[in-house]
């Protein structure tokens, strides 16, 4: 997404000035903020802190501010007393692309964190008060991995029991490096099928008190509840899109298409 991107910290009064022309334009009316770019966890505990103090200053009816959170930043820039900090000051949610909890998918994808540091830092900010929600990456795998992917990343959930499970499905862009693995055969992407099957037993194998979210335009499957008394009927739900794939050839041709997913 930032390939076009150089990295940098901005200065704290631009980013007040931006929050003051937001308050132009939505008055009032706004009840949640997200922290962006693509690692705003990274800025210094009292920068952010003065951050979320001015949103929470310039709207009155604020409840949320939520910032993504890479496992390997958070535990470079940030102890618990800092997470807790930022809580007290307003920080209600974390976003963390956890993608698998399978240490060779991880290495694979250069993901810069292993299982037991996303344990670590999921725990972390459990412990500060903070929301966690996790992703998880369906197909990363591929052919070969699915199975042990599907396995280890439910465990890996188990162990963090995060607020929040959001899955996503992987979506082959031209380019990129893995696209042009599967080009060379190097990697072989899931079917539907597989990724169905990877989605049923994420579910029957975790061991958690998590929200789980497959509500995204990349998925197969909407499958969503609340963990763990909508497990049943997570499962029966995931089935009939299973079994639908398998008898309507013209439905699987359309998970197939990709550009069903051309708005992600």
């Amino acid at each position: 997404m930032y390939k076009n991107k150089k990295f940098k910290i901005r200065n704290v009064e631009d980013i007040k000035d931006d929050i003051t022309s937001a308050k132009l334009l939505y008055g009032d009316s706004v009840r949640t903020i997200f922290l962006a770019d693509g690692n705003s966890i990274i800025v210094r505990t009292p920068q952010l802190k003065e951050i979320l103090a001015f949103c929470y200053g310039m709207f009155p009816n604020l409840e949320r501010v939520t910032s993504y959170g890479a496992a390997k930043f958070v535990l470079k820039t940030k102890t618990l007393d800092d997470l807790k900090e930022l809580r007290k000051a307003g920080l209600t949610r974390i976003h963390m692309g956890m993608e698998s909890g399978d240490k060779k998918v991880l290495e694979s994808i250069e993901k810069g964190a292993t299982p037991k540091e996303m344990i670590k830092t999921s725990k972390l900010v459990i412990e500060a008060g903070i929301e966690l929600s996790q992703y998880v990456l369906l197909g990363i795998g591929g052919k070969d991995a699915w199975k042990r992917h599907a396995y280890n990343t439910s465990n890996v959930l188990s162990a963090m029991n995060p607020d929040f499970i959001r899955a996503r499905t992987l979506v082959l862009r031209e380019g990129a490096p893995l696209f042009m693995d599967a080009q060379k055969g190097d990697f072989v992407p899931c079917t539907p099928e597989e990724v169905l099957k990877e989605t049923q037993i994420l579910i029957e194998n975790l061991d958690v008190t998590s929200h789980f979210f497959s509500d995204h335009v990349s998925n197969y499957a909407n499958i969503n509840g609340k963990l763990p008394g909508d497990k049943a009927r997570m499962l029966e739900d995931l089935s009939k899109v299973k079994k639908k794939v398998e008898e309507d050839p013209t439905f699987r041709a359309h998970l197939m298409d990709s550009n069903r997913c051309m708005n992600l």
